[in-house]
């Protein structure tokens, strides 16, 4: 099978080969023919530099959604045919967090395409407990954007009890989780303002304000909501962005991230998060149950695609994530039309 595959890390030895062994399957494994993959960040860095990478050579690629082509002998709910995304955490299903269902904190968790090979190629195998069926009629862009895009800030928002009428400020309101993060406030009856130099996260994707003047956000969420402030704040992007985040957090509000992507070392004034009773909240993935209710509500979702690519260009679209003039999401189409 053709297979973006690296023996060694750096972004310069991803390679596209077409004579990669296709994976096999036990009793309890399906394998899937897939259509599309999203390009993640967590991707590049797999490719670039994230330690205990394997196996090695490895196959990149976190969010994949495909076809299965066939199914292991104890395999029950699911066959040949399924329209299938595959849940990115490898989890033991024993450990007190499974038990408890908190699958992505497993003691002994594991990434797909990170801690096992991915989805850049023509077929994945897949634990039948990690393969989910997908309505027909949802649209391969949104499958491929299920696993980590939209089933993240989905967690991340019901982990900080977003309520209906309170306000909610997204910081990279365009990028790839925060379009999601958009749609998913709205659905929950929160007024969201989006940060964002990009209109069409109001226009397209439903945010009641935009602020697009980085240097003046806390001075107009203080204008939005009339002195309140902001009930909830999500700030996936880190260091950067952590001051004027945190100062748009309202008495007994809550700021919440799953990421640092601009640096993970913040100053914090422990004063202002206890006279103002706000919470910190760390989010991680999701639940396979919150993975399920995403997918009840994908026909209902949409994202934004900038561009696509052909496997064989697989290096060319990681290296497209930091492109300036990129504009939405980047996918590989792999077998789509097949």
């Amino acid at each position: 099978m053709r297979a973006a595959i690296f023996e060694r890390q750096g972004i310069d030895n991803l390679n596209v080969k077409e004579d990669v062994q296709q994976p096999t399957i036990t009793d309890h494994d399906v394998l899937i023919k897939l259509k599309t993959a999203g390009v993640n960040p967590i991707d590049y860095s797999t490719v670039s530099n994230i330690p205990g990478i394997k196996p090695l050579p490895h196959i990149p690629g976190v969010e994949v959604a495909g076809i299965i082509e066939k199914v292991g002998n104890h395999v029950t709910d699911l066959k040949e045919g399924d329209k299938v995304v595959v849940y990115n955490v490898i989890f033991d299903g024993t450990c007190d967090m499974c038990l408890n269902g908190y699958e992505m904190l497993c003691r002994n968790a594991g990434i797909l395409g990170v801690n096992t090979n991915g989805g850049f190629a023509d077929y994945i195998s897949a634990s039948e407990k990690n393969v989910f069926k997908i309505p027909d009629n949802v649209q391969w862009d949104v499958a491929a954007s299920l696993a980590t895009t939209t089933k993240t800030p989905y967690h991340a928002l019901r982990e900080a009890s977003l309520k209906l009428n309170e306000f909610l400020v997204i910081f990279g309101a365009s990028g790839n989780t925060g379009m999601m993060a958009t749609q998913f406030g709205k659905k929950m009856g929160a007024k969201v303002i989006a940060v964002s130099k990009d209109n069409w996260i109001k226009t397209d994707f439903g945010a009641d304000y935009i602020i697009s003047d980085y240097g003046k956000v806390v001075e107009q969420v203080k204008d939005i909501t009339k002195g309140k402030m902001a009930d909830v704040v999500l700030n996936s992007l880190g260091a950067n962005t952590w001051e004027n985040s945190f100062s748009c957090v309202g008495l007994n509000g809550r700021w919440v991230t799953f990421g640092g992507l601009t640096g993970a070392e913040v100053k914090l004034n422990v004063q202002s998060l206890y006279s103002k009773q706000i919470k910190l909240i760390g989010s991680n993935g999701s639940t396979r149950k919150e993975f399920n209710e995403v997918i009840d509500m994908s026909k209902e979702l949409k994202v934004r695609v900038w561009k696509r690519f052909k496997l064989e260009d697989a290096k060319e679209a990681l290296q497209a994530l930091f492109a300036k003039e990129r504009d939405g999401r980047i996918l590989l189409d792999i077998n789509n039309g097949i």
